[in-house]
Order: C-alpha cells, then sequence, then structure tokens
C-alpha cells in the first residue's frame, strides 16, 4: 500500500470526480502532485490503490472522506497584502464611498480566501479608511479545511512579518509562552469578517450586493467557458459602479464583456 503509484485509468478518473466537484482540471503535469497529497489519505483508510480509493469516496456515506480529499486537491497559495497595488486601488475608492450615506455598509467579497490573510488584509484596509462606519468583509473558499484555519486566523512569524508594521502592531496579538512566534487577528477585527464554504462553478447563494470583490488567482485554473460562467454569475453580486479584482496574470479579454476595464486586472460594474 505504501508508495502505491496511480495509473492512467485511475488517474483520468480521479481528474473526472475533481472537475464535476469543483470545475477545475487537473493538468496531465499534476500526476506526482496528487499522489504526493491523496497518498496519506489511502494509508489512513487502508486502501491499497486509488482505484479502491475513488470507490471509498464515491458512496454516499463517505461525504467527509470526499470533502477532505477535494481540500487536498486544492491549491491554496495567498499571503498579507499581495498585489500591493489592489489595496492601492481600494483606499482610494473606499475615500470615495466615505461620503455615502452610512446606513449603507461598504461590503468586500473575497471569493477564494484561502486561509484568510486576503480577507484580513482588506479589513485592515477598510478599518483603516473607514474607522467606523459601516463595513463588512464576506470571505468563502471551497475547501473547509482552508476556512477552519481562516476562523482561527492564527499565522506563524514568516507570515505575519507580511503585514505593514503600523497596521501588526494594531491588528496581530503575538503569543506567549508556547504561542511565541505565533500570531493572531485581533477579535474585534474578526468578528468584521465571516466565512462560508462557496463552490464558485455550482449556482451562489442567496448574497447581499458587494462595492468590491476580490476573485485573484481562480481564473486561471479554469478553462475559458468556466471563467465566463463564474465571472458573470460574480458580477452579478456587484453592486453598481463597483470592482472586480482578479490576478495580476489573469483578464477578463476574451472571456465576457460584462464589466468594463479599469486598469489592468480591476473592472467596474456598469451603473
Amino acid at each position: 500500500m505504501i508508495g502505491a503509484t496511480i495509473t492512467d485509468p485511475e488517474f483520468d478518473r480521479l481528474r473526472r470526480f475533481f472537475h464535476a466537484a469543483s470545475g477545475i482540471r487537473l493538468a496531465d503535469s499534476k500526476k506526482v502532485l496528487v499522489c504526493g497529497r491523496l497518498a496519506k489519505r489511502l494509508r489512513a483508510t487502508g486502501l491499497a490503490t486509488y482505484r479502491a480509493y475513488l470507490d471509498f469516496i464515491e458512496r454516499p456515506a463517505q461525504a467527509a472522506e470526499r470533502q477532505l480529499a477535494i481540500d487536498l486537491l486544492t491549491t491554496n497559495e495567498t499571503h498579507f497584502f499581495r498585489e500591493p497595488r489592489h489595496f492601492e486601488l481600494l483606499r482610494q475608492e473606499l475615500a470615495r464611498l466615505a461620503a455615502r450615506p452610512p446606513q449603507l455598509p461598504v461590503r468586500v467579497w473575497s471569493a477564494a480566501c484561502s486561509t484568510g490573510e486576503e480577507p484580513y488584509s482588506l479589513a485592515m484596509t477598510l478599518a483603516e479608511v473607514l474607522g467606523e462606519r459601516p463595513w463588512q468583509v464576506h470571505a468563502s473558499d471551497l475547501s473547509t479545511r482552508v476556512l477552519d484555519d481562516a476562523r482561527t486566523a492564527i499565522y506563524g512569524a514568516q507570515r505575519a512579518a507580511e503585514v505593514p508594521k503600523a497596521l501588526a502592531a494594531k491588528y496581530l496579538l503575538e503569543g506567549i509562552d508556547e504561542f511565541t512566534g505565533q500570531y493572531r487577528i485581533d477579535g474585534a477585527l474578526r468578528q468584521r469578517v465571516s466565512f462560508q464554504q462557496v463552490n464558485l462553478m455550482q449556482p451562489l447563494p442567496p448574497l447581499e450586493p458587494f462595492d468590491f470583490v476580490f476573485l485573484r488567482n481562480v481564473l486561471i485554473y479554469f478553462d475559458t467557458a468556466a471563467k465566463k460562467r463564474i465571472v458573470e454569475s460574480v458580477a452579478r453580486c456587484i453592486r453598481p459602479g463597483g470592482l472586480l479584482f482578479i490576478g495580476h496574470s489573469e483578464t477578463l479579454g476574451g472571456v465576457t464583456g460584462v464589466l468594463d476595464a479599469v486598469v489592468p486586472t480591476v473592472y467596474r460594474q456598469r451603473t
């Protein structure tokens, strides 16, 4: 059992399973990655082959193991204040919205939040610009594993060092004794961030309109038809004049024209 390799038919079957669950197509080059991530689940379940494991997770009673497999196959690379120019533009837009009637909260959606660095970066930015004005950050991901980490909001020293010092002093709490070298997001800030499991390839759950949506480094994993479906679904959740942010290596050119380009990787909902 230990060191089991995945056959081509097993890999094809696994790709179909993962695509049906997430909309993401695993390339041929991902075979080694799949083995590395799922091998420990074969050992944990006492199964000798990937075929047996696939048979196992496709049983209706194995929803938890099925979700765990999806979690393990999902890439979740993220950082605090990733792509700083996006946050510079966000601050400018927030200053403009500060003149809006205060009874309408500013709402931001981190639509692929991973372990929470992005939504907490957004929350720090909103807190600094808007102060006591009502605002909310909503965060979602396909993976329940990373959502659990995001809710816990504890980060190691290397990751915490990505937060600008002035903001770290206000919003990061340093652990003591056995927790030395670990940092937790301040409780008041955590209360302004909500988390929800969302599969962007499925019909979206009921969501209130957002002023800003961060959908960064997600579209690179999908084909053009899936990108169009995701973007147009997400765009319906953006208020008129609101912004969609995508990753620095992504574009909506040739995908959809439902939003107007502002600068590269930033698009505005039509008013």
